[in-house]
Formats: C-alpha cells, sequence, structure tokens
C-alpha cells in the first residue's frame, strides 16, 4: 500500500461562516456538499479564505480567517433546518490571527495569474502545495 502524504486545502467561505464552524469545530465546503470533504484525510491541514464579511452581503474581507486540522476521517451530515443538511467534518482549529491575502499574492504558487488573484477561490474548495500553505500559515500563527 502507498502511504498517502499530508495535503493542505483551502475552503473559501463568508467570515461569519467560518467562524461559526470555528465555534462548532466543524468545516462544510461548498454549501455543503459532501465531495469536497471526502478528499481530505486525518492530519490534513485547512485553510479558510472569506473573499466576503458576510454571505450574500457585497462588504469585502479578502482574508484567512481560519488555520486547522482534519481530526479523524469521519464526513456526516448535519440536519441544520428541514431543507439544509449539509456534510460536514470536525477539525482542530488553531489559535492564529485573520491574515489579508494581498500582500501574499506575489509570493503564493497556486495564484498562477496575479493580475486575476482571485480566479482560484471561485472553486470554493481545492488543494495546495506546501509551499504555500507555510507562506500562509507562518503569518497566521505569529504571536
Amino acid at each position: 500500500m502507498i502511504e498517502r502524504g499530508i495535503k493542505y486545502w483551502v475552503i473559501v467561505a463568508s467570515k461569519d461562516h467560518v467562524k461559526a464552524g470555528i465555534t462548532a469545530g466543524i468545516a462544510q465546503a461548498c454549501h455543503g456538499k459532501v465531495a469536497p470533504l471526502k478528499r481530505m484525510r486525518k492530519g490534513d491541514f485547512v485553510l479558510f479564505y472569506s473573499g466576503k464579511q458576510t454571505m450574500g452581503k457585497p462588504d469585502k474581507c479578502q482574508e484567512f480567517t481560519a488555520i486547522g486540522e482534519v481530526k479523524n476521517e469521519d464526513t456526516y451530515a448535519f440536519q441544520m433546518t428541514p431543507d439544509f443538511c449539509p456534510s460536514r467534518r470536525d477539525i482542530a482549529f488553531f489559535k492564529h490571527r485573520d491574515v489579508s491575502i494581498l500582500p501574499l499574492i506575489n509570493e503564493l504558487e497556486f495564484i498562477r495569474d496575479k493580475q486575476k488573484w482571485g480566479y482560484p477561490f471561485r472553486f470554493g474548495f481545492f488543494e495546495i502545495n506546501q509551499h504555500d500553505f507555510d507562506v500562509i500559515s507562518t503569518k497566521m500563527l505569529q504571536e
């Protein structure tokens, strides 16, 4: 059996939703879809990027707003309302500070076109390399 190394993920969500996820110790992605969350494994790291302060409102955030580690292999459904049952993963969140993406753009390899730096975030969930994770996490975990 081939051993799989640690992977690094970015989940895109509004800052208000990210902060609620921190409080609950969970991650949701892509409006509750299960497929992205099933790609993650215990021990993987996840960054949360918030383009907006509040879902559905125009106020910009443009920050990395949470960082954590996937706690286990379980992906599970959670009935939030009678007509919304999103999938979730348990995350061990780290004490951090929110960090603007703007001064990091030129250092990040996943942003190929620096003029259109927001493009990768349109997918809502994606993998990044260790270099990019290190660039972002170093800023977020500074005291």
